[in-house]
C-alpha cells in the first residue's frame, strides 16, 4: 500500500505546472534588476532606455531558489520552480500588463520604499484586483534608507537586527505608509513575519534589488504560497492542449525563423500541429524543435538553448518550425489536432485582430508597430492624447504608410508613428517629398514625448499665426491738441484707450460712420505696424479730413470684420483685457443697429 502511495503522489508531481509569476509595478521601481540579481543577468542595462519594453520570461528551478534561501530553507516542494514574467513598467503597457497579470498565478508588486505609490502603482493594484490575482508587495530600496548598513545577500530578518534604532524606525514607518496606502485599495497588508492568514492579508517583503537582501524570504513566501494555496490550481492545466503566447519572432542563426513563447496551458510536443496567428490569416506548422534557456537564464539574452522532446506549463521557450515569417509577436499559440480546431482558432484571432486594427478614411495619423501588445498600448496611449487614429497595424513601415499618412488633409496628421518597426526602403526619401513626418522610436514614453511635443508646437505656431492674422479689437481716443494735418491723409495725435491697433486697419465712428484707413503710425521717431492698450503716438488716416468728417477728439473703434470678431468672442474672448472686451462688446452693439444678428 506504501509503494502504491508513493508512485501516486510522483505522478502527481509530474503533473504539477511551474506557477507563473508576473512582476509589476511603477517604472524604475526596480523590477528587472530584481530578477537580474535572482538570475545573475544584466538585463535591465540591455533595455531600450532602460525601461521593459516586452514581456520577458525567465524559468527558475527549484534548487536555484533553494540555494539562494538556503539560511532559511524549511518548506516541503512539489513545484518545480517558478517562472517570472516581467512585465513594462511604463503605463501605456496596461494592457500588456493585462495579459501578464491574466497569465499569472502569482505576483510580486515592487514599490519603491522611498517613494511609494505611484500612478503605474495604482494602476498595478487595478489590474491584480480584476483578475483576482494573489500577490506580496516587495518594498524596494532598503539600503537607500539614510543610514542603512548593507549586508549583502542576507535575509531581511538578519540585516533588519544589524540595524541602528533610527534606521529600523525609519524603515517601519515606510511599511505603514504602504499599509495604509493598500487598505485605501480594500487591502489588509502587514510586514510578512507578522502575517498569520497569507489568504487575508498581503504581505510586504523589505528587499533590495542591489544587494539581495531581503530576497530570500521573497522567494521563500512565493514557494510557500504556491505550494500551500495553488497545488489544486497548478494541477488543473497541465494535461489537454498547449496555449500559448509569442513574446517575439526573430531570426536565429542556423535555425532561420523562430518564435520565443510563453506556454502558459499543457504540454506541448515536438511533431504537434500548432495554429498561431500571422499578418494575413492563421499559420498552421509543424514543431520541429522545442529549444529551453539555461536554468534562471532570460530568454531574450539566452545564448545557450539545449533542445527537448516536451515541455509542460508554465514554460518560457523558443519555438523552431516552418513557415513562421508572416507570425505577429503579442498573439497566442494553440496545439490543434482537426480541421474544427483550426476554424475556431481562426475565428477567435480575426475578432482579437479586428478590435485592434484600425482603418479608416478619416483623418489620423499612421501608426505602425512591432507587436499586437504594443500596438493596443500605443493606440490607447494616442487616443488619451486625442491624436487621431486613421491606421494602426503590426509591420513595418512601408510606401503606403507614406501615401496614406499624406492624404491627411492636416499637417498635424501626416505623421507616421513607428515602435519597434524598421522604415522599408524609399520611405524616407517618400515621406520628404510628400511632407510626411516621421517619429520612430524604441522607447514607448519617448516616442509620444516626441510626438506630442512636436504637435504642440506646430498647433501653438498655428494660434499665433492665427492671432497675427486677426484684426483684434481696438478703441482710440483722437487728442484734439495734437493736430499735425488735416487731411491726405489727416495726420493727429492718438492714445489706444483699449485693444490693438494695426497699420492698415479701417477706424469707424460710435454711431457706425467710417472714418477711414490707417496709413501708418509713429511714436517719437520710430514707425510701428501695431499700437497697443496705453500707447500715445501720432497716426496718419487715409479718407479722414478734420473739420469736416472729424473734428479731432473724437473716440473711433477699430472695425473688426464679423468673421474675425466671432474667432475672438470664440477662442480668445477670456485672454482678452476688461477694457478689450468693453471695446468688442460695444464694437458689436454698434453693429447689431443695423445687423441685429451680427457676431453671432
Amino acid at each position: 500500500m506504501a509503494k502504491k502511495s508513493k508512485k501516486k503522489k510522483s505522478e502527481d508531481q509530474k503533473k504539477l505546472r511551474t506557477p507563473i509569476v508576473s512582476v509589476l509595478g511603477h517604472v524604475d521601481h526596480g523590477k528587472t534588476t530584481l530578477l537580474d540579481k535572482i538570475r545573475k543577468t544584466r538585463v535591465t542595462a540591455k533595455e531600450a532606455g532602460g525601461i521593459t519594453q516586452h514581456i520577458g520570461a525567465t524559468e527558475v528551478p527549484i534548487d536555484v531558489i533553494k540555494e539562494i534561501c538556503r539560511d532559511i530553507w524549511k518548506v516541503k516542494v512539489t513545484i518545480p520552480g517558478l517562472l517570472f514574467i516581467d512585465t513594462p513598467g511604463h503605463k501605456a503597457f496596461t494592457n500588456l500588463r493585462r495579459r501578464g497579470g491574466a497569465l499569472a498565478d502569482l505576483a510580486i508588486l515592487i514599490v519603491d520604499i522611498n517613494e511609494g505609490f505611484k500612478e503605474q502603482t495604482n494602476e498595478a493594484i487595478s489590474i491584480l484586483k480584476t483578475f483576482k490575482t494573489p500577490f506580496v508587495v516587495a518594498a524596494n530600496k532598503i539600503d537607500r534608507i539614510p543610514g542603512w548598513q548593507k549586508y549583502e545577500n542576507m535575509p531581511f530578518i538578519k540585516t533588519f537586527s544589524k540595524q541602528d534604532e533610527v534606521v529600523k524606525r525609519r524603515l517601519e514607518n515606510r511599511i505603514y505608509e504602504l499599509i495604509a496606502k493598500l487598505y485605501e485599495f480594500g487591502f489588509n497588508a502587514e510586514r510578512f513575519d507578522r502575517v498569520s492568514d497569507f489568504t487575508r492579508t498581503v504581505a510586504i517583503v523589505p528587499i533590495s534589488a542591489i544587494t539581495g537582501e531581503g530576497l530570500p524570504e521573497l522567494l521563500m513566501l512565493l514557494v510557500g504560497l504556491a505550494q500551500k494555496y495553488l497545488e489544486e490550481n497548478l494541477k488543473l492545466h497541465v494535461e489537454g492542449k498547449a496555449k500559448g503566447t509569442i513574446l517575439e519572432v526573430k531570426e536565429e542563426k542556423g535555425l532561420g525563423i523562430t518564435c520565443d513563447v510563453i506556454l502558459y496551458d499543457g504540454t506541448l510536443r515536438v511533431g504537434d500541429t500548432i495554429a498561431i496567428a500571422g499578418k494575413d490569416d492563421i499559420i498552421v506548422t509543424k514543431v520541429r524543435g522545442i529549444l529551453k534557456p539555461r536554468p534562471a537564464q532570460e530568454m531574450r539574452v539566452e545564448s545557450k538553448f539545449r533542445g527537448v522532446k516536451e515541455v509542460t506549463a508554465a514554460a518560457g521557450i523558443k519555438l523552431v518550425a516552418p513557415n513562421l515569417e508572416g507570425v505577429v509577436a503579442g498573439s497566442e499559440f494553440e496545439a490543434v489536432e482537426s480541421e474544427e480546431d483550426i476554424e475556431k482558432f481562426r475565428e477567435r484571432i480575426r475578432r482579437e485582430y479586428e478590435e485592434l486594427t484600425i482603418r479608416t478614411d478619416e483623418e489620423g495619423v499612421v501608426l505602425k508597430t512591432d507587436t499586437l501588445g504594443s500596438l493596443e498600448a500605443l493606440i490607447n496611449e494616442l487616443r488619451e492624447h486625442r491624436i487621431p487614429i486613421k491606421k494602426a497595424e503590426v509591420g513595418d513601415i512601408d510606401k503606403r504608410d507614406v501615401v496614406e499618412a499624406s492624404a491627411n488633409k492636416d499637417e498635424l496628421n501626416r505623421v507616421i508613428v513607428g515602435f519597434n518597426v524598421k522604415t522599408l526602403p524609399g520611405v524616407e526619401e517618400e515621406a520628404e517629398k510628400y511632407g510626411v513626418i516621421l517619429f520612430i522610436d524604441s522607447v514607448i514614453y519617448s516616442l509620444i514625448d516626441r510626438v506630442t511635443e512636436w504637435r504642440e508646437k506646430l498647433r501653438l505656431e498655428r494660434e499665433r499665426q492665427k492671432v497675427e492674422a486677426l484684426i483684434m479689437p481696438g478703441k482710440v481716443k483722437l487728442l484734439k491738441n495734437y493736430i499735425f494735418r488735416r487731411s491726405k491723409p489727416a495726420v493727429i495725435g492718438a492714445r489706444i484707450v483699449a485693444g490693438e491697433v494695426k497699420k492698415g486697419v479701417r477706424l469707424i465712428k460710435p454711431d457706425g460712420t467710417v472714418v477711414g484707413t490707417i496709413r501708418s503710425m509713429k511714436k517719437e521717431d520710430n514707425f510701428l505696424n501695431v499700437a497697443s492698450e496705453g500707447e500715445e503716438l501720432a497716426i496718419a488716416i487715409d479718407g479722414a479730413v478734420i473739420g469736416r468728417n472729424l473734428e479731432g477728439d473724437e473716440v473711433l473703434y477699430v472695425d473688426v470684420p464679423e468673421r474675425h470678431a466671432k474667432t475672438i468672442k470664440r477662442d480668445l474672448y477670456d485672454s482678452l483685457s476688461e477694457e478689450t472686451k468693453k471695446a468688442l462688446d460695444e464694437l458689436m452693439e454698434i453693429k447689431r443697429k443695423e445687423k441685429p444678428l451680427w457676431g453671432l
